[in-house]
Order: C-alpha cells, then sequence, then structure tokens
C-alpha cells in the first residue's frame, strides 16, 4: 500500500516475454542483413543507368558501345545480378534521348529449402 491506500499493478517486462522479443528482432535484423545488399546492387544499378543515359559522349553511339559502358561500370561496383545483355535500350527521337531500362529477380536463400525473391524493374529515367 502506498501512502493513499491504492496497490498499484507493477507494469514491465518479463524475462520471458524479453526472451521472446529479442529472439523476434534478431530473425528481423537477420532479414534485413540478407536482403540489404540486393536493394544495394538495385541502387547501383539505377545509378548506372542514368550516368550512362546523360552521358552527352554516349548520346549518338551503337547499342554495344552504351553496353560496354554498362559492363565497365558494373565490374567497378561489383554488380552481378544484371550483365550488358540484359539491358534494354530505346532510343526516344522527340527528346532526343537514351532511356536504358532492365527487368531482373533476386533470389535470396533464407533457411532450409525457404527463400525470398524479388522482382526489380530499374530504368534510366
Amino acid at each position: 500500500m502506498d501512502l493513499y491506500g491504492y496497490r498499484y499493478k507493477q507494469l514491465g517486462l518479463s524475462l520471458s516475454g524479453l526472451l521472446m522479443w529479442s529472439v523476434v528482432l534478431v530473425l528481423f535484423a537477420l532479414l534485413g542483413m540478407k536482403v540489404a545488399p540486393v536493394y544495394i546492387e538495385n541502387a547501383a544499378i539505377k545509378q548506372n543507368l542514368v550516368a550512362i543515359a546523360n552521358d552527352s559522349s554516349l548520346q549518338n553511339v551503337h547499342h554495344s558501345q552504351l553496353r560496354l559502358a554498362f559492363s565497365k561500370r558494373a565490374q567497378i561496383d561489383n554488380i552481378t545480378s544484371v550483365t550488358a545483355k540484359d539491358i534494354n535500350i530505346t532510343r526516344n527521337r522527340n527528346r532526343n534521348e537514351i532511356v536504358l531500362s532492365v527487368d531482373y529477380s533476386a533470389k535470396i536463400p533464407l533457411a532450409a529449402n525457404i527463400s525470398l525473391l524479388i522482382d526489380f524493374n530499374a530504368q534510366s529515367n
């Protein structure tokens, strides 16, 4: 009893509750560590496509030169999910621009026979 005669119920987290929440947090952290590199690579792919499409020296070159430029950039950024052959190249004659795009999937093994499949679509515009 306290000063006024009321009894307060203790609030807090029990040891079993703490263990349960720590297991959940660890599982989410492990999932994040497996998924984050795929999204980082996707950002690098998008960045390279934009850089190549905006490069003024590559505006009037053949498709093979664009693919070669992507291959060089991909080698520097360690991009392994996409090759230069996977890139779709379209030219917009009205606005005099090049649009580079790529569709690909990334399969992330989680545990045993459980995998996560993520589909990406990166474009230069």
